[in-house]
Protein backbone atom coordinates (compact mmCIF):
# COMPACT_ATOMS: atom_id res chain seq x y z
CA UNK A 1 0.00 0.00 0.00
CA UNK A 2 1.07 3.41 -1.05
CA UNK A 3 -0.12 6.51 0.96
CA UNK A 4 0.26 10.35 0.68
CA UNK A 5 -1.23 12.71 3.21
CA UNK A 6 -2.28 15.90 1.58
CA UNK A 7 -2.56 18.86 3.53
CA UNK A 8 -3.42 22.82 3.11
CA UNK A 9 -2.01 25.07 5.66
CA UNK A 10 -3.07 28.64 6.44
CA UNK A 11 -2.17 30.54 9.31
CA UNK A 12 -0.10 27.99 11.35
CA UNK A 13 -3.53 25.87 10.83
CA UNK A 14 -4.54 22.96 9.18
CA UNK A 15 -7.13 24.02 7.02
CA UNK A 16 -8.00 20.67 4.89
CA UNK A 17 -6.48 16.83 4.64
CA UNK A 18 -6.74 14.08 3.10
CA UNK A 19 -5.21 10.65 2.86
CA UNK A 20 -4.54 8.86 -0.93
CA UNK A 21 -3.85 5.30 -1.16
CA UNK A 22 -2.51 3.79 -4.24
CA UNK A 23 -2.03 -0.15 -4.04
CA UNK A 24 -1.63 -0.20 -8.28
CA UNK A 25 1.54 -1.73 -9.72
CA UNK A 26 3.05 0.99 -10.55
CA UNK A 27 6.26 3.37 -10.21
CA UNK A 28 6.55 5.42 -7.02
CA UNK A 29 7.05 8.68 -9.13
CA UNK A 30 3.33 7.49 -11.03
CA UNK A 31 2.11 6.93 -7.85
CA UNK A 32 3.39 10.13 -6.55
CA UNK A 33 1.92 12.16 -9.31
CA UNK A 34 -1.72 10.32 -9.26
CA UNK A 35 -2.06 11.09 -5.86
CA UNK A 36 -1.19 14.74 -5.94
CA UNK A 37 -3.71 14.44 -9.07
CA UNK A 38 -6.40 13.08 -6.50
CA UNK A 39 -5.55 15.86 -3.70
CA UNK A 40 -5.73 18.84 -5.54
CA UNK A 41 -9.51 17.44 -7.05
CA UNK A 42 -10.41 17.13 -3.85
CA UNK A 43 -9.46 20.26 -2.95
CA UNK A 44 -10.72 21.88 -6.14
CA UNK A 45 -6.77 23.39 -6.60
CA UNK A 46 -5.11 23.40 -9.89
CA UNK A 47 -2.06 21.60 -10.34
CA UNK A 48 1.25 22.91 -8.67
CA UNK A 49 4.67 22.82 -10.33
CA UNK A 50 7.39 21.05 -9.14
CA UNK A 51 10.25 23.67 -9.04
CA UNK A 52 13.47 22.36 -8.24
CA UNK A 53 13.32 22.88 -4.71
CA UNK A 54 10.52 21.43 -4.50
CA UNK A 55 12.01 17.72 -6.05
CA UNK A 56 14.88 17.99 -3.89
CA UNK A 57 13.07 18.89 -0.21
CA UNK A 58 10.48 15.56 -1.38
CA UNK A 59 13.47 13.44 -2.66
CA UNK A 60 15.03 14.23 0.70
CA UNK A 61 12.25 14.20 3.05
CA UNK A 62 9.27 12.65 1.23
CA UNK A 63 7.80 15.31 2.04
CA UNK A 64 6.95 18.63 -0.42
CA UNK A 65 5.34 22.19 0.56
CA UNK A 66 3.56 23.80 -2.44
CA UNK A 67 3.42 27.73 -1.83
CA UNK A 68 2.17 30.37 -4.26
CA UNK A 69 5.00 30.00 -6.60
CA UNK A 70 4.27 26.77 -6.97
CA UNK A 71 0.89 27.28 -8.63
CA UNK A 72 0.20 29.57 -11.61
CA UNK A 73 -3.48 30.98 -10.22
CA UNK A 74 -3.66 32.37 -6.86
CA UNK A 75 -3.98 30.68 -3.67
CA UNK A 76 -6.12 31.81 -0.41
CA UNK A 77 -3.73 29.29 1.88
CA UNK A 78 -0.32 29.23 2.77
CA UNK A 79 0.92 26.28 1.26
CA UNK A 80 -0.36 22.69 0.21
CA UNK A 81 1.95 19.61 1.78
CA UNK A 82 2.51 16.41 0.72
CA UNK A 83 3.64 13.38 2.54
CA UNK A 84 4.73 9.89 2.08
CA UNK A 85 3.13 7.95 4.98
CA UNK A 86 3.46 4.03 3.92
CA UNK A 87 5.19 3.09 0.99
CA UNK A 88 5.03 -0.55 -0.03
Amino acid sequence: MFRIWGKIWKNNHLVKDAVICNDERDTRTHKVFKALDEICYEFDLSKPIWLESTVSEFKHHDKARFTQDNFIEAIDFDYLEIQVIEED
